[in-house]
């Protein structure tokens, strides 16, 4: 995989810049409810075919197979439908699936509102972007500057 923004596992290898509050629910038994999911089935919707939708987000067909059969697991009840025989357009979404976006979203646009003020002045306080994209903050160059530093000191006598 490569070309990542801040990675998302459940999103696949298509690299988009991201901005903005991204929510991912936790339900406290190992499950939950992310961005890549909703992304998926809003593409699945959209292209009515999980390997156009996979194809089209830059994920792999069984990845994608992978999150909705893990959907329906998840909460007991399809959230796609599949009509097998037609040539492409042959998946729907289910009302669940439908009401699952739906929900979703809902906590999506709940939280942003709520933290828009703090998302703002966040934003605010970013140093400039470098013109040419190229420099690393401080943070990431000074881990890689320590890392080297301690190779150097743990290493092997001789070598």
């Amino acid at each position: 995989m490569s070309n990542r923004r801040d990675h998302d596992p459940e999103d696949g290898d298509a690299a988009r810049p991201r901005d903005g509050l991204f929510i991912r629910v936790y339900f406290g038994d190992g499950r939950h409810l992310g961005p890549g999911m909703i992304e998926l089935l809003e593409t699945i919707r959209a292209e009515r075919s999980i390997l156009s939708a996979a194809r089209k987000i830059g994920m792999s067909y069984r990845r994608a197979w992978l999150l909705v059969e893990a959907l329906d697991t998840s909460y007991g009840q399809r959230v796609v439908v599949t009509h097998p025989g037609r040539r492409g357009h042959g998946t729907d979404l289910t009302a669940f699936g439908e009401r699952l976006i739906a929900l979703y979203r809902s906590i999506e646009a709940k939280s942003a509102a709520a933290a828009a003020t703090e998302i703002a002045e966040l934003r605010a306080a970013l140093a400039p972007k470098p013109a040419d994209g190229r420099e690393k903050p401080a943070s990431i160059a000074s881990g890689k500057a320590k890392r080297s530093a301690k190779a150097r000191t743990t290493a092997p006598a001789g070598s």
